[in-house]
Parts: C-alpha cells; sequence; structure tokens
C-alpha cells in the first residue's frame, strides 16, 4: 500500500529544514526525505556567514536566533583580502557591530535538527523520480523501490534535483571555476605562519584567475578553497586518490606565488576535495505548475561569490512555510505567492554572484575586489 503524505520536503539541507521547523511551529507536519543514511554521512562544509536580512531572518522566524547567537564563532567577520606576494592591501577586524556572524555549517544544520520533532526526517531516502498524478498530486518513487504520494511536494534536494524536471528543463552549467578544498588542522601549533596570514575570520588572496579563499574555525581548523578559473574536464585530470601527487599537480599552478600561500597546499593535513563550481541561468523560473515547488540550490544554484547560497536557502523556506500558513486551505494560492518573491530575489543574487566571480579573479586582482568592498563601506550596505 502506498504511503501519502500531505507535504513531502525532499532534502534535509538548512531549506528544507528551515521549512519544516517554521511549518511545525504553525501546527502542520511534514516528512523530510534525505538521501544520506545519517545527518553524520558526511561533513556540512566550512563556514558561513548569516546575513541579517535573510539568514537571520528565518531563524527569527524558526526560533532559533538566541540558540544561533549562541554558537557563532566570535571574530569570524574578520576579513583580509591579499594578493599573490602576500601583501596585505585590506585588513578589517571583528569589532562585533557586524550583522554577518560566523557559524559553522554542521552546527547549525544540527540547530534545525534538533529543532523537529523524531521522525520528521527520513534518512538514507534516496529520490529516483517523482511523477505528477494530476489535481496536484504526485507519485515519488525510492531507489529501494518503494513510492508515497504527496498532495505539496518540494524541492529542496540542491544543485542536482530530482524534483527540478517537474517544472523546469534547466540544468546547472559549470561556471567556469574550480575548487581544492583543503584543511590545515591544529593551526596554531602545526601551521603558525598559515593561521597568522588567515587570521581570526575570512582571507581572499586572488590573482589573475587564480587564488585561495580561506576562512578559520573553531578549534583552529583553518579551511581553504584553491580556486582556478579552468576548463570544465581539468580536474577530472588529478588523481585525487593519491594526495602527494594531488598537491604536485596543484603547486604547479602556483608557482610565482609567495611560498607562505603554497604552503596552503604543500602542507595541508588529510585528503584534497575537487569542487567544480556549477551555477543555474541566471534569471531560473519557471510556470505556475500544481502542487510542486523549488527552494534553495534546487531553485537558484549560484557561486559562493554573493555569500547568498545558504542564506537565501534558509530565507526561502521561512517565506515558503509563511505562505502555506497564510492560506494552508488555498495550497496553489501559497505557492504562487512565494514564486512572484522568490523569482526577482534569487535573480538579483545570482547576478550579483556572476558578476563577483570574474570580479574576484579579473587582471585587477585583489583590487576589483577591494573597491567593491570599499563602495560597499561607502553606502552603507553590506559587503
Amino acid at each position: 500500500m502506498t504511503t501519502h503524505h500531505p507535504i513531502a520536503i525532499i532534502g534535509a539541507g538548512l531549506g528544507g529544514l528551515t521549512l519544516a521547523r517554521i511549518l511545525h511551529l504553525g501546527g502542520i507536519e511534514t516528512a523530510v526525505f534525505d538521501l544520506e543514511a545519517s545527518p553524520a554521512a558526511r561533513t556540512q562544509g566550512g563556514m558561513l556567514d548569516i546575513h541579517g536580512e535573510t539568514g537571520q531572518a528565518a531563524l527569527h522566524a524558526a526560533g532559533l536566533h538566541d540558540r544561533f547567537l549562541a554558537a557563532v564563532h566570535h571574530g569570524g567577520q574578520e576579513t583580509r583580502i591579499i594578493d599573490r606576494h602576500a601583501t596585505v592591501h585590506l585588513a578589517e577586524p571583528d569589532d562585533g557591530t557586524g550583522d554577518r556572524p560566523e557559524i559553522n555549517r554542521e552546527t547549525l544544520r544540527g540547530l534545525l535538527l534538533d529543532s523537529l520533532p523524531a521522525g520528521t526526517i527520513r534518512w538514507g531516502a534516496k529520490i529516483t523520480g517523482a511523477t505528477a498524478l494530476g489535481d496536484g498530486r504526485h507519485e515519488v518513487t525510492l531507489a529501494d523501490g518503494t513510492t508515497f504520494t504527496t498532495d505539496l511536494l518540494i524541492g529542496a534536494d540542491g544543485a542536482w534535483s530530482k524534483i527540478r524536471p517537474l517544472v523546469s528543463p534547466a540544468t546547472p552549467a559549470y561556471s567556469g571555476l574550480s575548487f581544492v578544498e583543503l584543511n590545515l588542522d591544529d593551526a596554531d601549533i602545526q601551521h603558525p605562519e598559515a593561521a597568522a596570514i588567515i587570521g581570526g575570520g575570512m582571507l581572499f588572496a586572488l590573482g589573475e584567475r587564480q587564488g585561495f579563499l580561506a576562512h578559520r574555525e573553531p578549534g583552529a581548523r583553518l579551511h581553504v578553497y584553491c580556486a582556478l578559473a579552468t576548463s570544465a574536464d581539468w580536474l577530472t585530470t588529478i588523481d585525487f586518490t593519491d594526495t602527494a601527487a594531488a598537491k604536485t599537480a596543484l603547486l604547479s599552478h602556483f608557482e610565482d606565488w609567495d611560498d607562505s600561500l603554497r604552503a596552503f597546499i604543500a602542507d595541508a593535513d588529510g585528503p584534497l576535495i575537487p569542487r567544480a563550481i556549477h551555477a543555474l541561468p541566471v534569471g531560473h523560473s519557471w510556470p505556475r505548475t500544481p502542487g510542486v515547488t523549488l527552494l534553495g540550490d534546487a531553485a537558484h544554484l549560484m557561486s559562493p561569490f554573493a555569500g547568498e547560497g545558504a542564506n537565501l536557502a534558509m530565507f526561502d523556506g521561512a517565506e515558503l512555510a509563511a505562505a502555506i500558513l497564510a492560506s494552508p486551505e488555498d495550497l496553489e494560492k501559497a505557492l504562487g505567492a512565494y514564486e512572484a518573491a522568490l523569482f526577482p530575489r534569487s535573480e538579483a543574487s545570482a547576478a550579483e554572484s556572476a558578476d563577483n566571480l570574474k570580479l574576484c579573479f579579473d587582471a585587477n586582482a585583489p583590487h576589483s575586489l577591494i573597491n567593491l568592498m570599499t563602495a560597499y563601506a561607502e553606502s552603507g550596505s553590506p559587503a
């Protein structure tokens, strides 16, 4: 017998969990499905700066803002911008007045997970497809062959969403930029020079078509993304199962960089993790499709250069929850209202992200980013 869930959320990321939490507070329960075997099945990435107008607004709506503030990384809003010679061009301390405090993604996700009733999330539930049944209802098929039906299907399942094809033919395209993710553990003791260069918060070390983006995590770990503007298949030419060989290959692209920055790669602890950066088309939208919608990366995947990915996912979840709670007997009205605001909001952020990616690695790097941040400061807008 096929199980029926009035509201099914596909994906237990920050956006899906925010939606489930706020609906729970409003007396509406949901079923959340996630392909991972458990919350600890994989690492959840590094630090996130949570914006007052989006991510923090969502946490207020979820009743979790105080717990969020208790868990932030104090000092994490410090920012430095340097060039390939390790010359510092901009240094902004964290004076405690910023409205974008940093928190570890895993910690933030844990706050949301702990706020939901036991049994809300079905772990190890990999979605293989979904089919419209008419009248807004859908049937969803899992990898184990079981199915369920739902009156409202929400794709919060990220970049390669299995739900997106129900509303849009769009697929993510390579942005032209690839990351290699690495870590330096116990940095104050084991990697003091790297710790001094990165400081207490975020570091941008930028040159034309390449650079390093790094931040300090609680516990003295330095989390570094080595960035290269390169072909889509470049990462496949490196054997990342051989860490020493991968380091050698990566270092060959930074031969004219200061040795203190090359040491981020040479001295990295543990494996190097390749990450090609993809994005959906700027302005991605879809016609109103009965009984289904998207949020977060499933709706508007973009590069991280507007700092809005996690923030928008959470805000999407909060806005969709508010729309459903405002019109619980008319879900089409709720979805229409949600998408009418979603599309222009996400288009603006996606355009900013695409522009900032180019700016960070242009021929004038790092000065283009410095000029942008100076303009933000002079206008009073957050960077």
